[in-house]
């Protein structure tokens, strides 16, 4: 029988953990983290890891297995996702992936190109050029000086077009030159299912747990990686209006309001990034017995 990956996707808080852990517990398997920060044992409460019991009931890779001192980024996900599977798949025919950050599982899926290394001092003179100048500045920036990489870039996404100008500025090229069109094959089956909820309940969702995060201590935790806070695990919602609470810049309450608004307008990017794929299966996120008969169907007809 063929190894076989099952990769869990959609927004956040929609349920893919609890899925996951099913799935993981009828296979008797492991589950993979797809989550860019969910790695970094330092911040547990703003990333929404799986709780104590979520870890114990299955066991988990990639998650609390990196500092927040170190650089993790989609081409260490790679290397490191393909040998987590190898080590289920020593003892087992299927592995669960779950996880939200796309850039990730398509790693995992087609593989990363390679980027030269970037000198961290082209990385913060960037990042610098970022903070002082705002988005406008990167987007001039790189229509001017790499139009063929503007054309075809998220050009709202300061991540990316940040990645985009260090690849300029430390090879003298465009980071277009790196990229190729030709998916790695695997050697294993993979299996994309997302799933998701009715609008109304997935944002009742989302604002009832940054509520219970605001309550369990996020600003505690915040105040902890303070001096990592250039990180890239840091530059994204949860911690960036935190740390504007703490600059002085908003209320508690106010900041509990733009964790919600920025979180659901993640959910709804992840939604869009996810559903490009027409790989991808989509199931009601409360409709785990279907999934999972679904996924049995699935390796029955491999």
């Amino acid at each position: 029988m063929s190894k076989t990956v099952i990769i869990i996707t959609g927004p956040t808080a929609a349920g893919k953990t609890a899925l996951a852990i099913k799935l993981a517990q009828h296979f008797q398997t492991a589950v993979i983290s797809a989550d860019s920060r969910q790695c970094y044992k330092e911040i547990s409460i703003g990333t929404a890891k799986p709780s104590p019991a979520e870890l114990m009931a299955v066991p988990h890779y990639f998650i609390n297995s990196h500092s927040i001192r170190e650089e993790v980024n989609a081409a260490t996900f790679e290397q490191l996702a393909l040998q987590y599977a190898s080590n289920i798949f020593k003892g087992n025919d299927t592995a669960i992936m779950c996880g939200g950050t796309g850039l990730y599982v398509r790693a995992f899926c087609e593989g990363m190109d390679v980027i030269p290394a970037i000198p961290p001092q082209v990385r913060d003179a960037v990042r610098a050029g970022y903070e002082q100048n705002g988005l406008t500045w990167l987007q001039e920036t790189l229509q001017q000086r790499d139009p063929a990489f503007y054309a075809v870039a998220e050009t709202q996404n300061p991540a990316r077009l940040m990645r985009a100008l260090e690849v300029l500025e430390a090879t003298g090229q465009s980071i277009m030159v790196y990229r190729t069109a030709t998916p790695q094959q695997r050697n294993f089956r993979i299996i994309k299912i997302g799933v998701t909820l009715p609008k109304e309940e997935l944002h009742a969702n989302i604002n009832r747990r940054v509520d219970m995060m605001i309550a369990d201590g996020l600003v505690e935790e915040v105040k902890s990686v303070m001096d990592y806070r250039k990180h890239n695990a840091l530059q994204t919602v949860g911690y960036t209006e935190v740390f504007d609470y703490l600059d002085g810049n908003a209320t508690l309450a106010q900041t509990a309001e733009n964790i919600k608004v920025h979180t659901r307008q993640y959910a709804k990017r992840q939604l869009t990034w996810f559903r490009k794929d027409p790989a991808t299966t989509w199931f009601d996120a409360r409709k785990g017995e279907e999934v999972l008969q679904w996924v049995l169907k699935q390796k029955a007809g491999q």
